[in-house]
């Protein structure tokens, strides 16, 4: 299959052969503003006084046979008397691990209204709601919050009886916190009230995960980091001007997690269940002109939609939109590039303009396209009348020639900048990057982009980092690919979420392919999807595609990820209404999964592509069964390790990093690759993981708090398994000795030795002595066992005969030096730019020390701060926002984060008996 779709439409044409700049095409007044809104954020964690409301503290219980039987009496509110009831109080196991139904009651206190809300933390897993024997509601989530309105059902005249029908689905179950509140926006001792005192609440930059910021708990979830989650609040105060009047206004959530609810000016806005699509809301009828307006925002991270570290807070972009009232529909512009024979490209485009005036509207759109070197190409442009209230599409078509394409080699971008003129002015522009290339998926050749066969060397990822956990900076994101392509990597799972828009752009100009995924199967928020879950909305997936469907980057779609019904009819059936509604939305990419189980049936049946989740033994009867169905490895290999470590150590939380150890569904590297690279009909795959994440701990439980999956670790330092991927998948002369030569106490003692290498033959030396030359098997690697002598094991690599590479590790002494090696040396003054430094302890020799656990403390002085720190070790519980970290093997690292105003800044790191480091970064 082809993305060679392309839209047509017969319009007048202006085709331009000369080149212009983007400066010399555009004149006028663009009305448009998109506003970063990150800035000047109050902060504060757990709820808030008269928001919690008066807690229910104690329950009567009772079992009942079905969902149908004691339902309550419509006039007393009363269940069937014959029930033996029993006391229980919130979070109480009261179905004892069983499957079924019971009946909760309790009588609510007197409250003045209007405005009662009954709030609960979670009920475990289903909960009907009954007030006075009215029906109020029917919620389905595993612990996961939600409110319910009494005012319907509310008596003033006599007592109010509450009714809950919980069902259990599995394991514990019963009732949570439940609380009785008043929803009044205009008490001052609300956060959502203008009038609120926010005085003692901390400045906060965007983006922000206040979960990062908890300290460690055994008592935590495991899975999700064993950090304790909550509430956080954040408030903003801004002014728009009277010349703001008439606009289309709107504030942009890019990301918040999670159950977001946002007011302006004491009115609520809406909310936002999920914390992995961004959202936003329309400001024009509640915010005020010429006077402060305070928005405020209140997520709720106690529930989860997955079961890794997921973090808390506003997280990424906000952003203030501004636009006239005749103006270009941000979402709906879509462009659909390919090369038209070896020297043309054909550029379709679809753009909607909406009249939000009073009028009928007169006016040009004009589409300009501007080559990777700025100068305009192409123009087309089409008169258009628009009636109030009204929105006209186009689809015009451009042809032009000597097309530059996108590529993993050569990333070429083009801008596609559409705007909106009327008497001569620019009403409105909108300005989108695409690039031009073909993708193929074959069944017995893989993978095609631009013809040229490409086989997927790709990292699975979650969007957690050491030291600001989910609330990654744009020069993170993209420093974090710049790590994965150097490793030979050109392939990147946004596992298994939307990921930031910022992410996908760095994609896009480095040259990294992308398998784009949606969080749920289904109109779901929970970590599966259950039988049952119902999918006629798919909001959440329609705003990922409409989002992503311009990025070049972005080659598939995933629906979902190993999921309970992927092999069944139903799987398959909300699977289909899945890809339906993303065909719609972008014809040109191929539409997958990620399946562990069920291959062959469910949605195996209906899909483009057949994602393969470990099961390597498995990919050549599946091909043979389904040989016109192309394959790829969406989930392989799953190979654990700790950097440094090279003995597991269940106490301590380490595993060995020779790459031995996988868990019972998964295999080592070499395993994996080989399924993949032996095999041509593979498209290649996707490695759990790039990075390893918070949260997820395997193969040990606490005191581990993050992963051991990553072949980098949480701070992006290589393990030992990098350098297998960085032979076989890049470009680059590799050798890579294993482990370090520090084993005091065992000399005479075998070593095992390994060797990392692409080329033909390595020849090992210890302190000059060759212990032989060996040929490096395909896709494999070498071992020695070498006996313990202090001093200089080296490695040298030939191919033809000829020396391409060579390793050495040395017994070192202990550190004395503390050396700072920053990923460049000037920031963006915007508050949110990071430089990421690296901190090495070294010997009086210049050589890192792999047992240095010496703690540094940093300490920064001019336009910057120290944002966070770690180690990459997965059984520290440091903390990760701070100014100080102990090196793990040797090695730790800080955050640095800029100002928002210009000037130097300057970062020095100390130890105790460590010769200091100081540098200096330039703030711009």
């Amino acid at each position: 299959m082809t993305t060679n779709i392309l839209g047509r439409a017969a319009l007048s044409v202006i085709l331009l052969s000369t080149s212009l700049t983007l400066a010399k095409a555009l004149t006028g007044e663009n009305g448009r503003e998109h506003i970063l809104f990150d800035a000047g954020w109050k902060f504060q964690a757990g709820e808030k006084e008269g928001v919690g409301g008066t807690p229910i503290k104690s329950w009567s219980y009772a079992n009942t046979e079905s969902a149908a039987k004691g339902i309550p009496d419509t006039d007393s509110g009363s269940l069937d008397p014959n029930i033996k009831w029993s006391v229980a109080k919130p979070g109480q196991d009261t179905f004892a691990h069983k499957k079924g139904f019971q009946w909760f009651q309790t009588t609510l206190p007197s409250l003045d209204g209007p405005g009662r809300i009954l709030r609960f933390d979670g009920v475990d897993d289903n909960a009907t709601v009954y007030l006075n024997g009215k029906k109020l509601t029917h919620h389905e989530g595993w612990n996961e919050p939600f409110e319910v309105s009494l005012d319907s059902a509310w008596k003033t005249d006599r007592e109010n009886r509450l009714s809950v029908l919980v069902e259990n689905t599995d394991q514990a179950g019963g009732m949570g916190k439940a609380f009785l509140t008043l929803q009044k926006t205009d008490d001052p001792s609300l956060p959502a009230s203008p009038a609120y005192d926010d005085k003692s609440w901390r400045s906060v930059h965007l983006p922000h995960d206040f979960v990062v910021e908890n300290e460690f708990s055994p008592d935590s979830d495991p899975s999700h980091g064993s950090l304790p989650t909550g509430v956080g609040w954040y408030r903003k105060r801004f002014t728009l001007s009277k010349g703001d009047m008439g606009k289309r206004l709107s504030l942009e959530f890019d990301g918040a997690y999670r159950n977001s609810s946002v007011w302006l000016n004491g009115k609520k806005l809406g909310e936002q269940k999920s914390g992995y699509i961004g959202f936003s809301f329309d400001i024009g009828s509640t915010a005020k002109f010429g006077e402060e307006n305070i928005v405020t925002v209140r997520t709720d991270a106690r529930s989860q939609e997955g079961w890794w570290y997921e973090g808390g807070g506003i997280y990424r972009h906000v952003w203030l939109n501004k636009t006239a009232p005749l103006h270009i529909d941000r979402d709906s512009v879509f462009v659909v590039s390919e090369p038209n024979g070896a020297s043309n490209a054909k550029v379709g485009i679809k753009v909607a303009v909406l009249n939000e005036g009073k009028y009928l509207a007169n006016c040009r759109v004009v589409n300009s396209i501007l080559a990777p070197d700025g100068k305009e190409v192409a123009r087309i442009a089409v008169d258009q009348r628009i009636p109030a209230q009204e929105e006209v599409q186009s689809s015009p078509a451009i042809l032009f020639a000597n097309p530059k394409l996108w590529s993993i080699e050569t990333p070429n971008l083009y801008q596609l900048v559409t705007r909106v003129e009327q008497n001569g002015k620019i009403i409105d522009s909108v300005t989108t990057i695409f690039g031009i290339r073909t993708v193929k998926f074959d069944a017995d050749k893989g993978l095609f982009i631009n013809g040229k066969s490409v086989k997927i060397k790709g990292t699975c990822n979650h969007q957690d980092f050491a030291g600001v956990g989910i609330a990654m900076p744009d020069s993170l994101l993209e420093w974090r690919i710049k790590l994965l392509k150097t490793m030979g990597s050109n392939a990147y799972r946004c596992s298994h979420n939307p990921p930031a828009k910022e992410l996908l752009d760095a994609c896009d100009r480095l040259g990294m392919i992308v398998m784009d995924e949606t969080r749920h199967l289904g109109d779901t928020y929970g970590a599966k999807t259950s039988a049952g879950t119902k999918f006629d909305d798919l909001s959440d997936l329609k705003a990922l595609v409409i989002r992503d469907r311009n990025h070049p980057s972005v080659i598939l779609w995933s629906m979902c990820n190993e999921e309970g019904l992927q092999g069944s009819a139903e799987g398959a059936k909300i699977f289909s209404a899945m890809m339906k509604k993303t065909k719609e939305l972008d014809p040109t990419r191929p539409v997958s999964c990620a399946m562990n189980g069920g291959w062959g049936q469910g949605i195996s049946l209906v899909q483009d592509l057949q994602g393969c989740n470990y099961n390597p033994g498995g990919y050549d009867q599946f091909h043979k069964n389904h040989p016109t169905l192309p394959m790829f490895g969406s989930e392989t290999a799953s190979e654990v390790g700790t950097r440094g470590e090279y003995a597991n150590d269940e106490k301590r939380g380490y595993v060995s990093a020779y790459s031995v150890n996988a868990p019972s569904w998964a295999q080592t590297c070499e395993v994996a690759w080989k399924a993949l690279g032996e095999r041509e009909y593979m498209a290649g795959g996707f490695v759990w993981t790039g990075f390893d994440y918070k949260g997820e701990p395997t193969p040990y439980a606490w005191p581990c708090i993050n992963s051991h999956f990553g072949i980098m670790d949480e701070c992006g330092f290589p393990k030992d398994a990098y350098y297998y991927y960085q032979s076989w998948w890049s470009d680059k002369n590799v050798v890579h000795l294993l482990p370090h030569w520090n084993w005091k106490g065992k000399e005479g003692q075998l070593i095992n030795v390994w060797c990392h290498s692409n080329a033909e033959t390595v020849e090992l030396f210890l302190n000059g002595a060759s212990l032989g030359s060996k040929a490096m098997p395909k896709l494999g690697h070498l071992e020695w066992n070498v006996p313990y002598a202090p001093g200089k094991l080296e490695a040298k690599g030939y191919r033809n005969g000829k020396l391409i590479a060579a390793d050495v590790v040395e017994t070192t002494g202990e550190a004395t030096q503390i050396v700072l090696s920053p990923d460049r040396t000037s920031l963006k003054a915007d508050g949110e730019d990071v430089v990421m430094v690296s901190v090495s302890l070294l010997d009086s020799k210049g050589r890192l020390v792999p047992f240095a656990e010496n703690e540094v403390t940093f300490a920064v002085a001019g336009a910057g701060q120290v944002a966070g720190v770690g180690n990459g070790d997965p059984s520290s519980h440091e903390p990760d926002r701070a100014s100080k970290r102990k090196a793990y093997h040797g090695l730790c690292m800080a955050v640095i984060q800029a100002g928002d105003k210009s000037g130097k800044l300057e970062l020095s790191a100390t130890a105790p008996g460590l010769k200091s480091a100081k540098i200096e970064l330039r703030v711009k």
